[in-house]
């Protein structure tokens, strides 16, 4: 059984010495696949069970206990690799698409500057066997060239353009992260879902906060880190909780007027005396971005991207029949076999972030409601009414923080059974005449 990752996260930022209920809580997972993943962990990476006198258990793990599984398993080994060849591969993927937008206009360029100097190349021999001045007509048809041209692209292929634009950047705006390939696909499809871990947050608050309130809570303190709460009776009758008790072994207690908050025994053990942990208030979604790329970067690909439609439709018109491409043949060939390629991607290169704007500003608009819906069961939180209060209260009494101490330990698998039982020999004849005097 391949370890879980969240479970060695969880060890590592506890100190390496946990119990259940610790990496239940830290990791936000449910309590029977922290235990099972523990006794896993505990087994392959030569870690060791810590018994206290009470029976609650603790894992203790050696620090390289990632090099020991290592060792063991091909498939760590394996996906540690892989983690760092898809890194480079996603890379280049990112960057291809700037690398295309730039090989389009150039190619693009290329053909009409090639078509207009044959188009010149050829009035002028006609007015040459005419009579006329070669000279004049000539300059003034290649003079079009730089009209059609426009911006001169090749300063992108300058070794110096990256130098001059991090110090514009650095006088005019923060600097971007991002070189310019990258922003391209940042532009393009955006950054990734911000919210990608949602879930994972949502455990793990719900987890410190019964942590913080030492294992007791009304329904109405995690109310902010859940949604689909109901309404009406669903809504009173707190169903939204069975989940966080089935996560967390969570068990009802009910009060003597009948109101019900819920204990969780098993989040109540630790390694540690703890203090309380920042948790944020409410579940809070982050909104999408449209791009990470910098104002500047995003102009600039909006240029290109319409440099290069623009350029596309010039060209259609000089491929118009043809002709022209069936006369002169190679590059401009080529060019006219994948104009619909050029031409749809320079399309889609500005019309795949115009759609995703608008998705963006409808996606958004769906996570602030989703917000504000969490953070009006604060607003219950910060002006509790006299029920709440006595609910509270009445889960107070289930409040308790058991640590495990070193003191406290009657077994630990590291060491030798029979030398245990003889360092602890005068506590276990104390333990025994106490049981001997309370039978007599």
């Amino acid at each position: 059984m391949t370890p879980e990752p969240k479970i060695m996260n969880a060890v590592e930022q506890l100190g390496y010495r946990v119990t259940v209920g610790d990496v239940a809580a830290r990791a936000g997972l449910n309590i029977n696949l922290a235990e099972q993943g523990l006794l896993a962990l505990a087994s392959e990476a030569s870690g060791h069970l810590q018994v206290a006198e009470s029976g609650e258990i603790a894992y203790l793990f050696p620090k390289n206990f990632r090099a020991i599984l290592r060792n063991k398993f091909l498939r760590l080994r394996l996906q540690e690799w892989w983690g760092k060849i898809w890194r480079v591969l996603f890379y280049l993927i990112r960057i291809s698409f700037g690398i295309l937008l730039l090989l389009s206009i150039v190619l693009i360029f290329l053909a009409i500057a090639i078509i207009v100097i044959s188009i010149n190349s050829s009035n002028d021999n006609d007015s040459g066997s005419g009579g006329g001045s070669g000279s004049d007509r000539g300059g003034g048809g290649i003079s079009v060239i730089p009209y059609f041209w426009g911006p001169d692209i090749f300063w992108f292929f300058d070794p110096g353009y990256d130098e001059r634009r991090y110090r514009r950047q650095r006088a005019s705006s923060p600097k971007s992260e991002m070189n310019f390939l990258e922003a391209i696909f940042s532009f393009l499809f955006g950054d990734g879902n911000p919210n990608a871990d949602l879930e994972d947050r949502r455990w793990q608050e719900i987890g410190a906060v019964i942590r913080n309130a030492r294992g007791a809570i009304a329904a109405e303190q995690i109310a902010p880190y859940l949604d689909n709460l109901g309404e009406g009776y669903q809504r009173e009758s707190e169903d939204y909780i069975l989940p966080v008790l089935t996560r967390f072994n969570g068990r009802p207690e009910v009060s003597p007027d009948g109101e019900i908050v819920y204990h969780f025994p098993e989040l109540q053990t630790t390694t540690q005396q703890e203090h309380s942990q920042p948790v944020p208030s409410y579940l809070r979604e982050r909104l999408w971005r449209f791009s990470g790329a910098s104002s500047g970067q995003i102009i600039l690909a909006i240029g290109l991207g319409g440099i290069n439609i623009v350029g596309a439709l010039v060209l259609a018109s000089l491929l118009r029949g043809g002709e022209i491409a069936a006369q002169l043949g190679g590059l401009v060939g080529f060019v006219a076999s994948i104009y619909w390629l050029l031409l749809g991607y320079g399309i889609g290169f500005l019309g795949i972030p115009l759609i995703r704007y608008f998705w963006i500003q409808w996606k958004n608009s769906q996570i602030e409601a989703r917000n504000q819906q969490r953070q009006r069961e604060v607003l219950a939180l910060e002006r509790p009414s006299t029920n709440l209060q006595n609910k509270i209260a009445y889960a107070q009494q289930f409040a308790a923080q058991h640590v495990i101490h070193q003191e406290d330990l009657v077994y630990t698998s590291e060491r030798d059974l029979l030398d245990q039982e003889i360092e602890r020999k005068e506590q276990i004849d104390a333990e025994w005449q106490r049981r001997l005097e309370s039978g007599s």
